[in-house]
């Protein structure tokens, strides 16, 4: 057995945990602190020898979170909902999607953005316009 395979070898249960992806939470919460000890230690150094490692962990975080905690799919009525939270805004406010009643029924659902209205709000608020269109 060659050295690196010898040193592997010694210090493979310490290191295969980090390479695997987490099958509960508390696995899942143990990765991610050992994470955050080595991005310290990597800090913005990408040629630290720990670099690689610190992306594969981050990539089984990442996928865990994907699958465990799924983002919940948004509405062109929820991104135009937070944007009149934001900015103050009321329904008689956005005249280029129509009266006061055509907003109402796209906030609770009744009806969706259409393409036309989704380029005004585009065009006014500076937000592509495929983010008020719902798939």
């Amino acid at each position: 057995m060659n050295t690196s395979v010898r040193q592997l070898s010694e210090h493979w249960l310490h290191v295969a945990p980090l390479l695997a992806k987490p099958a509960s939470e508390a696995e899942y919460d143990r990765l991610v602190e050992q994470l955050d000890e080595i991005l310290a230690e990597v800090g913005d150094d990408e040629d630290h020898p720990l670099a690689s490692l610190a992306s594969r962990m981050g990539d089984l975080v990442e996928a865990y979170d994907e699958e465990m905690r799924p983002l919940p799919a948004l509405t062109g009525a929820d991104a135009l909902r937070y944007i009149m939270e934001e900015r103050g805004l009321g329904q008689s406010d956005l005249p280029e999607i129509g009266a006061q009643s055509v907003v109402s029924d796209i906030l609770r659902g009744k009806r969706q953005i259409n393409v036309r209205q989704a380029r005004a709000l585009s065009d006014r608020f500076s937000i592509p316009a495929a983010v008020f269109l719902s798939l």
